[in-house]
């Protein structure tokens, strides 16, 4: 034991979160010899005459590759592989937890997006599937849409579209609970990294009525010249009030905010969106509101933190997609499958809905089944699934 043992948390790593367990027992001879050789080779190269049988016969079919390049970890920024490896450790640990699903974390000491695939795509035969976790953007970005284009197994990056589903999901009770639709709203998003953009874009899907997201240098419009490609595409589809200017600024009469960039809000800003406002403030560990202060005016207040209700937590969402798309082997994670998750995630709230319940809570049991259930039957609707 060493002084930083003292602290419960270093106390909890020590040693890992994570081992591997076999599922079958090595007790003799007999069993030696099915488990390894020579039984292994009757299965090998039943596999190699039929690579598909590597579903049924390893446990590939059930075990996600967790990987990052340890860019954007948390709220600490670019810290490198391997001091990101506690993270995806705990995400593996919430994998299995939440929905039985074994996940390994491969952390990578390579940040060019060439190299980030090509490690990927030479791994992936080992994975029923790839969680992208913590890379910076815009590079996630490409890292997800060529691995899409090159693997035919699910591919998600979390830090998108975990987000993205859990934040669709309390959005819609929200504008349930206050007599409104997503198309009634007029919504602001601070942040165009990662978060941002996914979020913006689910909600687009989904019906918003406007909205608008902002970067560091304000309001995003077709207008600005220092755009990146996301960015601009981002332009096009989004902003029909035509807003320039500054994130407090758009929030004049807005309905909703949503925070994910790190940024802070005044009180007068948030005291001049439109009646019954919603605000996520979601940056951690510090929202761009302060809660307390939001809730003077705002109808519906959620945050990324566990100790205030309404805690927007992509564990809500990404153990049940990937095991609704394991169980029936999906080659890809489609945009209906993902709001099809964000539906089932709101439906569990059902009609305890309340200003402090838009959101289930992670430890809600309804909510791995429901999700995953959604998943997989949006999956062979939209014809993704090979079971």
């Amino acid at each position: 034991m060493t002084s930083l043992d003292l602290d419960p948390a270093f106390a909890l790593h020590r040693g890992g979160k994570l081992e591997v367990r076999s599922t079958v027992p090595v007790r003799d001879a007999g069993d030696l010899s099915l488990a390894y050789t020579p039984g292994v080779a009757r299965v090998c190269t039943a596999i190699a005459d039929n690579p598909d049988l590597v579903n049924d016969y390893t446990w590939v079919s059930n075990v996600v590759a967790v990987v990052s390049d340890g860019t954007a970890v948390l709220g600490l920024g670019d810290i490198g592989p391997a001091a990101a490896m506690p993270v995806m450790e705990g995400k593996a640990l919430l994998f299995k937890q939440f929905a039985g699903v074994d996940a390994v974390p491969v952390c990578i000491d390579c940040t060019d997006v060439d190299a980030i695939v090509e490690t990927v795509v030479r791994l992936a035969p080992s994975f029923g599937g790839v969680n992208l976790e913590d890379i910076s953007a815009p590079r996630c970005f490409e890292v997800e849409d060529r691995l899409r284009a090159l693997l035919d197994i699910p591919v998600f990056h979390d830090d998108q579209h975990g987000t993205a589903i859990v934040v669709l999901a309390a959005l819609r009770n929200a504008a349930r609970l206050t007599g409104r639709s997503l198309g009634d709203l007029r919504a602001v998003v601070a942040g165009a990294g990662a978060s941002g953009v996914a979020v913006s874009r689910i909600l687009l899907n989904a019906g918003i009525g406007d909205i608008a997201v902002a970067d560091s240098k304000g309001i995003i419009h077709t207008g600005r010249d220092d755009l990146n490609q996301v960015k601009r595409a981002l332009a096009r589809d989004t902003n029909k009030a035509g807003l320039a200017g500054s994130t407090e600024a758009a929030l004049a009469g807005a309905d909703v905010f949503v925070g994910l960039s790190g940024s802070t809000i005044s009180e007068p800003a948030v005291a001049g969106m439109a009646r019954d406002s919603i605000v996520f403030a979601l940056s951690n560990p510090t929202p761009e509101v302060e809660p307390s202060v939001a809730a003077r005016y705002a109808r519906v207040v959620a945050t990324g933190r566990s100790d205030h209700p309404n805690q927007i937590n992509n564990v809500l969402a990404f153990p049940g997609v990937f095991r609704g798309a394991l169980d029936v082997r999906a080659r890809t994670i489609t945009e209906n499958m993902k709001v099809a998750a964000a539906e089932a995630l709101a439906a569990v709230v059902g009609d305890d809905l309340s200003e402090s319940y838009v959101i289930p809570s992670p430890f809600d049991a309804r909510v791995a089944p429901a999700v995953i259930s959604a998943v997989a039957r949006q999956a062979r609707e939209d014809g993704v699934a090979r079971k």
